[in-house]
This record gives structure tokens, C-alpha cells and sequence, in this order.
């Protein structure tokens, strides 16, 4: 929990009310996502406004965001990594992450063709830039209790 609260802060202070980063999102916490007849809640997602000029109204969103975390535990990994991953690249959803607080890692994923390609991994203490949001810098620390 505290994994994903401090996470949505840092991109949505920087990138959904652009202080301190360049803005031009919409960081949405657990939301309701429809992809065709599946139904999904990310811990956090995103939308570039470019793509959804207006902030999601109503229960639920049928637009797929451009960028999904999901915070694993032992209870929701398999869920996470083996049903909710491909489904989010089916949808063509371009960015995922994958924190995993139990080994204290931050998985950066980018869609490459019909899957997602793993492109970085940080841990521990790091301090890193995952993109989409390179624009600013996140210390792996403060996610972990």
C-alpha cells in the first residue's frame, strides 16, 4: 500500500499537476478500466492528455491508459504478471511497472510489438527513471517501509 500512495504522489504531483515535472497527465489510483468484455483495476494508471483531453467521468474508464502500475504481493503476483500483464498489452497499453515491495524492485516494461519487453529494473536504494516518466527521478527508498 504505502508502495503505490507514495508512487501516485511523486508522478501525479509531477505529471497530472505539473509541479516540479512537465505535466500532461491524468495519474489515476486504482480506477476501474473496461478492455472489451474484461474488466481490470491497475493500482495506478495514467493518460496522456493528449490522448483523453477530459479527466475520466463516471465508475469506470473504457479508454486504455498509456501507462499501468500494479504493486504485487504473494497474494496478487500471479494475478499481476500472468493475467493482468498481457491483457494491458493486448490493449496496447504502452508502459507497465511492475513493484514488487517483498524484493524491493521496480520492473519498467514497454510494449514491443504484442508483448512487453522489459527494458529496466531498479532496487533497493536506487534512485532511477523509468520511462514514461523520465522528466524526474524516483528514490526506490522512499517506496519501502
Amino acid at each position: 500500500m504505502r508502495a503505490s500512495s507514495v508512487l501516485a504522489r511523486r508522478i501525479g504531483t509531477a505529471f497530472d499537476d505539473g509541479i516540479g515535472g512537465p505535466g500532461g497527465w491524468w495519474i489515476v489510483i486504482e480506477p476501474e478500466i473496461h478492455l472489451g468484455s474484461d474488466v481490470v483495476v491497475p493500482d495506478i494508471a495514467g493518460w496522456r492528455r493528449e490522448t483523453m483531453p477530459e479527466y475520466p467521468a463516471g465508475p469506470a474508464v473504457e479508454m486504455p491508459p498509456d501507462w499501468v502500475c500494479e504493486v504485487v504481493s504473494p497474494r496478487t503476483a500471479a494475478l499481476d504478471r500472468v493475467k493482468k500483464l498481457p491483457r494491458y498489452a493486448q490493449s496496447l497499453v504502452r508502459h507497465a511497472w511492475i513493484i514488487d515491495p517483498a524484493s524491493r524492485t521496480l520492473e519498467v516494461y514497454s510494449l514491443a510489438g504484442e508483448h512487453y519487453s522489459l527494458i529496466e529494473t531498479f532496487e533497493a536504494e536506487e534512485v532511477g527513471r523509468g520511462e514514461p516518466f523520465e522528466a524526474i527521478e524516483l528514490r526506490l527508498s522512499d517506496l519501502w517501509l
